[in-house]
């Protein structure tokens, strides 16, 4: 504090920046980059948008970069000790919020080498959120020397990847070391922790019982533990601590009917649930119910991809109500050609239009012996597509219900599929709600010329099922 030539006192605020200050900051900056110079000759001049936004985003990175050198200078002066080399940590050490031992060769790690490779988390101050100690099996040795660094880490810790890092022990010394990280972890609030590829197998229910619970957890990864149903029934009582659960992942870990069920059943009430990845399982799927979930051509397909390759003994396919699309077709088209034994299709309420009604047909043409119901009703139909689907099942021997209501069929069409199913008069559900109106027919139209076509997409039409 200094006095002015008539004595009054008066005080600057040099550190750090006022708000007045940060925005005189911005305008100057913004000044500077909309200012002719070699470069806006050069590159071009940014428009004031532009240059206020750049602007705004260096002030911020030099609000950051105050609030690092505030750190420093508050840390005071290092001193040597014993002429040792300070023990401060670099810019980039204070930063870093990741440690990573994942790199490098697979390998065990015993306590010796534990020391070495966890020295980091040992230093005072640091800011470490996650930790990865994958590709690295710890023996007893080496989780015992981990114990109080993860400890010690507690009340940091957001991000624990500990997959394949018991792999290659034995079951007693995987459960061991298994217990001493999670005695270790008890109190962390995590939101993400990763336990897949530790091969597992009968073990899983013991070590479901060591991962520590926290409300907070939003990501589980289980992958490729060979799981079994025991081990699935374990987890399925474990999901039910993390009510916030967003990302699930149990993919690859032999699960059948029954650990399916529990899992489905545990997970039916998560409502944040974004992701749920169960792939490569043998749960011996007979029915998937899959109406009204908004799942678009987009999730249709993918859906559609992951049954074609696995549920092999798929009996019921139900996707009414998805929005979808002729665009979606092929994909399930496909899936429907590889299952042979689906004795169920339920694709109402969607916009297949003719054209995605044709390649559906053609796919139950070809196969489906087993088949006994097909619904179809209020798909955008018309004539075209009707007729086809009507041919491509009348001569199936199981067949009990085809639903084609609620389409765009003139009067015309209607008899066409009435006379088609003379013989059969009970499979074929009222078709008294069509439209033969419909929708714009410059849009939809139902020409002779568009009827022959859509014929021949028929005739031509090849369904395969990729390698």
């Amino acid at each position: 504090m200094d006095a002015n030539p008539e004595g009054l006192a008066f005080s600057i605020k040099l550190w750090p920046p006022s708000q007045t200050t940060r925005l005189l900051l911005v305008e100057r900056m913004a000044n500077n980059l909309s200012t002719p110079s070699i470069f806006t000759r050069k590159y071009g001049s940014l428009s004031k948008e532009e240059v206020r936004e750049n602007a705004k985003q260096i002030e911020l990175y030099a609000k950051e970069c105050s609030k690092l050198i505030l750190e420093v200078l508050k840390r005071g002066p290092i001193t040597k000790v014993d002429g040792a080399k300070p023990t401060s940590k670099t810019f980039n050490e204070a930063c870093e919020t990741v440690f990573d031992i994942s790199k490098g060769q697979r390998a065990f790690v015993e306590a010796e080498e534990a020391e070495e490779l966890l020295r980091p988390l040992k230093e005072p101050g640091n800011s470490y959120t996650k930790i990865c100690f994958s590709n690295r099996s710890f023996g007893l040795g080496a989780a015992r020397v981990a114990e109080p660094i993860l400890a010690s880490l507690k009340d940091q810790l957001k991000e624990v990847d500990l997959s394949d890092f018991i792999a290659g022990r034995s079951e007693g010394e995987a459960l061991e070391v298994m217990a001493i990280f999670s005695e270790a972890l008890e109190g962390c609030v995590l939101k993400s922790l990763n336990l897949s590829n530790n091969a597992l197998e009968e073990a899983a229910r013991a070590v479901c019982e060591l991962i520590p619970a926290t409300e907070k957890l939003r990501v589980l990864q289980f992958h490729n533990n060979m799981t079994g149903d025991e081990g699935a029934l374990a987890i399925s009582e474990v999901v039910k601590q993390y009510p916030m659960l967003e990302d699930f992942r149990c993919s690859s870990t032999r699960i059948g009917s029954d650990g399916g069920v529990a899992l489905s059943e545990a997970l039916q009430t998560f409502t944040n649930l974004k992701n749920l990845d169960l792939r490569d399982n043998m749960f011996d799927l007979t029915e998937a119910y899959l109406s009204y979930l908004n799942l678009e051509d987009e999730g249709a397909v993918a859906i559609a991809n992951v049954l074609k390759e696995s549920a092999s003994a798929l009996k019921v396919l139900e996707m009414a109500g998805n929005d979808i699309t002729a665009e979606a077709a092929p994909a399930l088209a496909a899936c429907i050609v590889a299952k042979q034994l689906i004795t169920k299709l339920n694709l109402a309420d969607t916009e297949l239009r003719n054209e995605g009604a044709i390649q559906i047909s053609k796919a139950l043409e070809d196969g489906d012996a087993q088949l006994k119901g097909v619904d179809l009703s209020s798909n955008f139909m018309r004539r075209a597509g009707v007729r086809c689907l009507t041919r491509a099942v009348v001569h199936k021997p199981r067949l009990k219900l085809l639903n084609m209501n609620g389409n765009f069929i003139f009067d015309e069409g209607i008899d066409e599929v009435k006379n088609i199913f003379n013989e059969f008069p009970n499979v074929l559900r009222s078709l008294d709600e069509n439209d033969p109106e419909g929708e714009d027919d410059n849009e939809f139209g139902e020409g002779e010329d568009e009827r022959d076509e859509l014929e021949s997409k028929l005739k031509n039409l090849e369904v395969h099922q990729e390698d």
